[in-house]
């Protein structure tokens, strides 16, 4: 019976998110470059603009379109494990790493340094630094719930990304030619400088259409794909870090613990990253085949579709152009700085 209760309080706003999720899905495959997940979160904000004035539909959409973007997305990260095996993305991007690392190192240091500087909020400085320094929307969507970010900060973070992901597809594939990059060089510098995968690959694909026969486009992606590896650690160490937060504000009778001035580690730590990791493990160990992870990778992305439809819904696009100058900023920063990184640990390893 609770069962059908909490089906009847959630399949409006589910369905809602999926009808917007299905157009915004297919305009991502057209247009990868920009991606489903911020066309669905752009009709989600047209659609909330006209939609939340109606106190009716609000109320009937309100804990669907809050499962789709708290529980679906938790769900989209963990099948996103399917796609990684740990083991071949080690073994062929192991030489990627020096990059990597000090490419990410950049990024977070820079919006770490940034938040502090400018005020901005720290929720939305943790989103757009691990955004830009590991895999863009992907990032953002398992960091997210660890943090316990608002779709309002989500949907900020994410066009932030978006906006340096066209930046960089479009300028990238002209600069490498314009600095006598190697296609090995140009592969290694769009899959640690670009943010988002399809960002990647649309760099990548424009340098292979410039120079036939180079396949930068496959090194570009194993490159991004060992980096998509540090969402596991980032998100661990975020989630220890919340944990640890949540129990000093327990102990001192303070936060959500403040009442009882207990302290509940199931209800504070983010189980989901543990369950996005085994299922990691279970790619590498079983070595799955692309016939088996290719289709949990897919249901993977358009779960962060329906998911980025719902945040993008509940998003005042008012707001979000009102506050979004100093998050815009320290995109720009976090993007310079990567692509500086990046450009000058290949010219000191004499990849190039």
């Amino acid at each position: 019976m609770e069962l059908i209760k909490d089906f009847k309080d959630l399949w409006r706003g589910v369905a809602l998110a999926l009808i917007i999720s299905v157009p915004a899905w297919l305009l991502g495959k057209q247009f990868e470059v920009i991606g489903g997940p911020v066309f669905a979160i752009l009709i989600g904000m047209a659609l909330g603009l006209v939609l939340r004035r109606r106190a009716d539909v609000t109320e009937a959409t309100a804990a669907g379109i809050k499962y789709t973007s708290k529980k679906i997305l938790q769900y989209a990260v963990i099948l996103l494990g399917f796609g990684l095996n740990l083991g071949e993305i080690a073994k062929v991007g192991a030489s990627s790493l020096p990059i990597i690392i000090s490419t990410i190192t950049t990024s977070l240091v820079i919006s770490f340094v940034l938040c502090r500087a400018l005020h901005i909020p720290k929720k939305i400085s943790t989103l757009v630094g691990v955004g830009s320094s590991i895999c863009g929307g992907s990032a953002i969507a398992a960091t997210a719930p660890v943090i316990d970010a608002d779709d309002e900060e989500i949907a900020q973070a994410i066009s932030v990304i978006f906006l340096f992901n066209i930046i960089a597809a479009l300028i990238f594939p002209s600069l490498g030619a314009m600095l006598g990059m190697s296609n090995e060089g140009f592969g290694l510098f769009a899959g640690t400088a670009v943010n988002d995968t399809s960002s990647v690959t649309a760099a990548a694909a424009a340098w292979d259409g410039m120079h036939p026969g180079s396949n930068a486009l496959d090194h570009a992606t194993i490159v991004k794909l060992t980096r998509t590896l540090a969402i596991i650690p980032i998100t661990l160490f975020l989630a220890f870090w919340q944990v640890r937060q949540a129990k000093r504000a327990a102990e001192a009778g303070e936060g959500t613990g403040a009442a009882a001035g207990t302290f509940d580690i199931k209800k504070i730590f983010p189980f989901f990253i543990l369950f996005f990791v085994l299922a990691s493990v279970i790619t590498t160990v079983f070595a799955l085949p692309v016939a088996v992870t290719a289709p949990i990778k897919t249901l993977s992305k358009f779960f962060i579709v329906m998911a980025m439809a719902a945040i993008g819904f509940n998003t005042d696009i008012v707001k979000l152009v009102k506050t979004g100058g100093k998050p815009i900023f320290m995109g720009l920063c976090c993007w310079i700085g990567i692509t500086c990184v990046s450009l000058g640990m290949q010219s000191v390893l004499g990849i190039w």
